[in-house]
């Protein structure tokens, strides 16, 4: 598909390092907060998630419901999170942006309807948490059709058949979810025994691009950036909670978390 998501991987891999994945809720803290988190925060990541809010995130953890429960209660609505990537992808057309979420908020507009917003608005990739293989494979050509990658998730209890068939049928990017836990989980695996599971996967097309995500903070994504990509999520969240409590601005202090992550993984 070389698409935006592809080249970011191809310059991440010229520079013999990981892409920085960054994860945030749309709308936290307000609207415009969460444009000018992605507009800073992009100086250093290389692609962005962005999460649309959600009332029962099933595979969340409470950084990231906190996330969520504050931008639903400022009343963000999926219209706003199109919005917020529009205007983000206006001056920033080669950052790669991933929606994240869950299925029931597509399937309610219609995935046509939400495909076509997401084409307007810039979007360039969906990670859906609660849409498995292979139930996704008409939802994934579809996304394919509009060039835009489906995200396919692994986990470790994923067995060697299945995974072939999500690896062939994947695109751009295939997400390694590293443990069973939910979001912002303490890493209960090592970093050693992850990158075992992660190198076996590679192992099966060590051409597509794997990325890491669950448990990675600042003090465990230096011993992981042998992959392709890491994601730091409920990182992100709890320091904007934080930021929130200390009355401090949240922006300011996601430019410095987000700096220090990368610095680590150069």
């Amino acid at each position: 598909m070389n698409s935006q998501i592809a080249k970011a991987f191809d310059s991440c891999k010229k520079e013999k390092r990981p892409a920085l994945i960054t994860y945030t809720v749309a709308g936290d803290n307000t609207k415009n907060n969460s444009l000018k988190i992605l507009e800073t925060i992009s100086k250093y990541a290389d692609i962005l998630e962005l999460g649309f809010p959600h009332n029962t995130p099933i595979a969340d953890g409470g950084q990231i419901q906190g996330s969520s429960h504050r931008a639903l209660r400022n009343g963000i609505k999926l219209k706003d999170v199109f919005q917020i990537v529009r205007k983000f992808k206006k001056n920033n057309p080669y950052k790669p942006i991933i929606l994240m979420g869950y299925f029931n908020l597509i399937y309610q507009n219609g995935e046509n309807n939400f495909l076509k917003k997401c084409k307007l608005s810039g979007v360039d990739g969906l990670i859906i948490v609660d849409l498995p293989y292979p139930e996704n494979k008409k939802f994934a050509d579809k996304c394919k059709k509009k060039s835009i990658n489906f995200i396919q998730l692994l986990s470790p209890t994923t067995s060697k058949e299945r995974m072939k068939k999500i690896i062939k049928d994947s695109h751009d990017m295939i997400y390694y979810i590293s443990m069973l836990s939910t979001t912002g989980g303490k890493l209960k695996v090592s970093p050693k025994e992850i990158l075992q599971n992660y190198n076996s996967i590679k192992r099966i097309n060590p051409k597509k691009n794997l990325v890491i995500g669950f448990g990675i903070t600042d003090k465990t994504i230096s011993s992981l950036k042998s992959a392709n990509g890491l994601v730091v999520g409920s990182m992100l969240c709890k320091t904007i909670t934080n930021s929130l409590k200390m009355r401090q601005n949240p922006v300011t202090k996601l430019d410095k978390v987000v700096y220090n992550l990368k610095k680590k993984i150069l």
